[in-house]
């Protein structure tokens, strides 16, 4: 098959191109990044350099395939502009590819959402997938889409390596012993790689996770990979955190719409609808990502 990716290498994109190639589908990866062009062609697939901002060009790359995956980005310094309006702008992305998507006559879409895109209301910044997601189901019936919603990265947990090294804890808004979904990359590539080969029908949402575990769990497990056993994960008012954050330099919209995603992780509420299609967890567990941790930690 043709297949049309957006998101460049990333975390994500990278396994995704490197499985799709192997299995023989020709496979074109969208980068805004020239410099990327060639380590997408050494992985046999070849580069459109462009932006997601951009609906022609999105609409001429994509024209032609019988499968385009699409995902909601910024640049790495996005949440530190404060003039950006977050939402608006990922908002206006979403548009673009339905534009995109209707003009080139793509049939068969997967999206990547996000844990958190059954509502708009109490998931903070998650609320630009539920968006997003809307705006996509806007297409005409005859375009099949499926919306991969992902839960909370391991990744992310990198982010806490400062506050580890500064005050050796673990310190956000949310925590404890109830066990949450997490997940790799990895994880999610395979998942998107398995429903851009199986039928496509109507609108389909499927949940992706790779393990289900406690945040004092995570402090234990990272700790003793970086050798710090004693590591605790500690809880935070949201005053504090979000203070925290603005005076870091975020952009106060955006720093109050993460504090509130992560309140929502604390309640529960954010996982009511994954517990409702709760999916066969993935292959990489955490224990496996700590040993990735453990080596950005001692860079």
């Amino acid at each position: 098959m043709k297949i049309t990716i957006t998101g460049s290498l990333g975390h994500i994109g990278k396994p995704l191109t490197t499985g799709l190639v192997q299995k023989g589908h020709a496979v074109t990866v969208i980068s805004s990044n020239p410099e990327r062009q060639k380590d997408i062609e050494a992985l046999g697939a070849k580069a459109a350099i462009g932006t997601m901002e951009n609906a022609d060009f999105l609409s001429a790359t994509f024209k032609g395939a019988d499968v385009v995956y699409v995902m909601e980005t910024l640049g790495a310094d996005s949440f530190f502009d404060r003039n950006l309006d977050f939402i608006g702008a990922i908002n206006k992305i979403g548009t673009n590819y339905r534009q995109a998507i209707q003009q080139s006559g793509v049939k068969r879409v997967i999206h990547l959402s996000s844990i958190g895109a059954h509502t708009d209301k109490g998931n903070g910044l998650l609320a630009f997938h539920y968006n997003v997601e809307n705006i996509l189901k806007q297409l005409p019936n005859d375009v099949s889409i499926k919306f991969i919603r992902p839960v909370g990265f391991y990744y992310n947990l990198l982010g806490f390596i400062n506050t580890i090294k500064t005050q050796g804890v673990i310190a956000t808004n949310y925590g404890g012993d109830n066990k949450m979904p997490w997940v790799s990359p990895l994880d999610i590539a395979t998942a998107i790689a398995e429903e851009i080969e199986m039928p496509f029908e109507g609108r389909k949402i499927r949940y992706v996770a790779s393990d289900e575990i406690s945040c004092n769990e995570i402090a234990n497990i990272l700790g003793a990979a970086i050798g710090e056993p004693d590591l605790k994960w500690i809880v935070i008012p949201d005053e504090q955190l979000l203070n925290g954050m603005i005076a870091a330099g975020m952009n106060p919209k955006i720093a109050a719409g993460l504090v509130e995603m992560n309140a929502s992780t604390n309640t529960g509420a954010l996982y009511e609808d994954y517990y409702l299609h709760q999916p066969t967890l993935g292959k990489v567990k955490l224990t496996e990502f700590a040993k990735e941790f453990a080596v950005v930690y001692n860079q």
